[in-house]
């Protein structure tokens, strides 16, 4: 029962694109994200990870946030600029939990795909340390 309808679903063109269509408005990869901080822009990224983590080693221009901290930090942030967080890795998801927090305050955000760990030892970019 379960395989047919997830068959059914896979065939259904309609949602994967809109699927598609949201992921790629609201996620990007650490290729996008070094394209976009060697551009001018209004642009925040956000390191939501323990603020010991972040004084280790961060993605240049972040900024340390930990995701306990968003919610009280929130009128510090501009509601004109995009948002970009990142957490730990693939399996962390206090990056989507600060993405969502953002959306519902309405500050248009991103987050990065991978996080901190993707960015620094999959593709080896520079980090601050």
């Amino acid at each position: 029962m379960k395989d047919e309808k997830i068959k059914e679903l896979r065939s259904n063109t309609e949602k994967a694109a809109c699927y598609f269509s949201k992921r790629l408005a609201f996620t990007l990869g650490p290729v996008e994200l070094k394209d976009i901080t060697e551009q001018e822009g209004d642009v925040k990224i956000i390191d939501v990870r323990d603020k010991a983590d972040y004084e280790v080693g961060h993605i240049p221009q972040a900024v340390s946030i930990p995701y306990e901290e968003l919610e009280s930090q929130l009128e510090k942030l501009n509601k004109d600029e995009l948002h970009i967080v990142y957490c730990y890795n693939n399996y962390c998801h206090l990056g989507s939990r600060a993405a969502l927090l953002l959306a519902r305050n309405n500050y248009p955000v991103m987050e990065l795909s991978g996080g901190f760990k993707t960015w620094s030892e999959e593709f080896r970019f520079a980090v601050v340390q």
